[in-house]
């Protein structure tokens, strides 16, 4: 079968490796429909991300259909349409005693650590598997992935009603913050350098927008917040600045939540975290939040259709990163398809 593989950074290739096999852990065999191109993807395809091991099959925004169960299996059936789990953990060290595993002592992320979806079949546990509602496309059904970031990052910032949130970036994770956010609080403040994103912003629930390349940014916040700063704040860009900027503004007994995965040195004042008594906090992909966003497109609070902007068969993954790489205006999400 095919399968596209990061041998090493910049180097992608479209290989044959044999069909996998279930067994009594690995007892669901799954044909892949869909799988995303996330910013992670493109992080390990040049290079750029620090948890990566070479050479990877990659891809964590799996969905398919199973073409196979064992015989420990008691939920699925052969031709349910299903997303998988991307987090592997031990369920024993200390962080998964305290129902963590998202950061487990040994962590193992398909398509990042392990070999992920790019590949025409894979086998994964049954309890790695998340029934697809019928509302959703396979295609579609990919950002529920992306989405479950987002819920986790709502979740670490302990996001409530009468929050003044601050989402810095609108990019595809600033968007699926907002979208998740906009269920839970109203006062919500989306900066961004591009005036088209910001426009997206507001229709998708942003009660104010800020162009952090033309406007005073701190000043705006203080305005957009009554004088007294963010009580919230998630830094979506993780570029050099901002946890810094995201620090400066956010007011006491505020919560900064840090989503940036570079090892590049970053600026922090100490001064404005214990001044003010800030909570910092990482929130690092997801903890069994698959269901709740199922759960929220079944209810009809999430919507994820018409999601997909392009798509391209597996066999041509080559083209697809080499047009991410062009950041053409038009991509919002790249699907990578298994119809070749």
């Amino acid at each position: 079968m095919k399968a596209v593989q990061i041998v090493k950074p910049n180097q992608l290739e479209v290989i044959d490796i044999e069909k996998p096999v279930i067994d009594p852990k690995n007892n669901v065999l799954v044909k892949m429909t869909a799988a995303g191109i996330c910013g992670s993807d493109v992080g390990i395809y040049h290079g750029t991300n620090a948890a990566a091991t070479y050479p990877r099959i990659i891809g964590h925004e799996m969905v398919g259909v199973v073409a196979e169960v064992g015989d420990n299996v008691s939920s699925l059936k052969i031709g349910d349409r299903i997303i998988i789990n991307q987090v592997t953990s031990c369920g024993h060290c200390y962080p998964c005693s305290k129902n963590r595993g998202n950061v487990c002592d040994n962590l193992k992320v398909r398509g990042v650590h392990i070999d992920g979806g790019y590949r025409e079949y894979i086998a994964v546990p049954e309890s790695d598997c998340y029934l697809l509602p019928d509302s959703l496309s396979d295609q579609d059904a990919v950002m529920i992935e992306p989405t479950t970031i987002a819920i986790q990052s709502c979740t670490r910032a302990e996001l409530e009603k009468d929050d003044m949130l601050l989402i810095y970036g609108a990019g595809a994770l600033g968007s699926s913050i907002l979208k998740i956010a906009h269920t839970i609080c109203d006062h919500i403040i989306v900066a961004d350098i591009m005036d088209d994103k910001l426009a997206e912003a507001r229709e998708h629930g942003a009660q104010f927008t800020i162009n952090a390349a033309t406007e005073d940014f701190q000043a705006k916040v203080l305005e957009y917040t009554h004088g007294r700063g963010a009580t919230v704040s998630i830094d979506a860009a993780c570029v050099k600045n901002s946890l810094l900027l995201l620090l400066q503004a956010t007011g006491n007994a505020g919560r900064v939540i840090t989503m940036g995965f570079s090892t590049a040195p970053t600026e922090v004042n100490q001064f404005l975290i214990t001044s003010k008594e800030l909570d910092v906090r990482g929130s690092r992909l997801q903890n069994k939040m698959f269901g709740k966003a199922i759960d929220m497109i079944k209810e009809g609070t999430l919507d994820l259709n018409n999601s997909i902007s392009h798509t391209f068969p597996l066999t041509k993954a080559q083209e697809a990163f080499d047009f991410v790489d062009s950041r053409d205006p038009s991509i919002r999400k790249i699907v990578l398809t298994f119809d070749f």
